[in-house]
């Protein structure tokens, strides 16, 4: 068992909003693994983060996506910083992996930038810029295909991913 893909970005590209689509499309179900580690800890990555700090969170998430990556089908959508982590950097080796990219005009209207976003509770727009600058190398080199999500629907980047895969399965 393998996901038939998997999304990583920065916050406010879309990887869950368009893992759903992607998944209707595909005719499949879509697992989030930031809502599965919420779901799993029953408290919110905020709350995870102010009391137990970035680095439980980050153990969490690193358990949950090798779990995902080895045990999902269909589409898996990361949490953002997911994929700095070498060990998951090592696990999507051979998984079919799409960067959803996005600027931060894009971003900025997605995702308010709200306190619900631990990283960027600190001046948001400066805070996603710097993550973004930082993570892109790595988004990139992970990536089989980089879609770019600026100012387009779900179900338009979705068709593009299926076009990019092969077609509908």
């Amino acid at each position: 068992m393998a996901p038939e893909v998997v999304l990583i970005g920065p916050p406010g590209s879309g990887k869950t909003t368009v893992g759903a689509a992607l998944a209707d499309a595909l005719g499949t179900m879509c697992h989030d693994t930031d809502a599965a580690v919420e779901q799993a800890q029953g408290r919110t990555i905020a709350d995870i983060f102010i009391e137990a700090g970035e680095p439980a969170f980050r153990t969490l998430e690193r358990a949950e996506v090798a779990r995902a990556l080895r045990e999902e089908t269909g589409v898996v959508a990361l949490g953002g910083g997911a994929p700095m982590d070498p060990e998951t950097q090592a696990a999507l080796a051979g998984h079919t992996v799409v960067f959803l990219d996005v600027g931060i005009s894009d971003a900025s209207k997605r995702i308010g930038f709200d306190q619900s976003r631990p990283l960027l509770s600190v001046n948001p727009r400066a805070s996603w810029t710097r993550l973004m600058n930082e993570r892109r190398p790595t988004y990139t080199r992970l990536a089989t295909h980089v879609v770019d999500t600026a100012t387009r629907t779900p179900e338009d980047i979705a068709a593009e991913i299926v076009a990019l895969l092969g077609g509908a399965r």
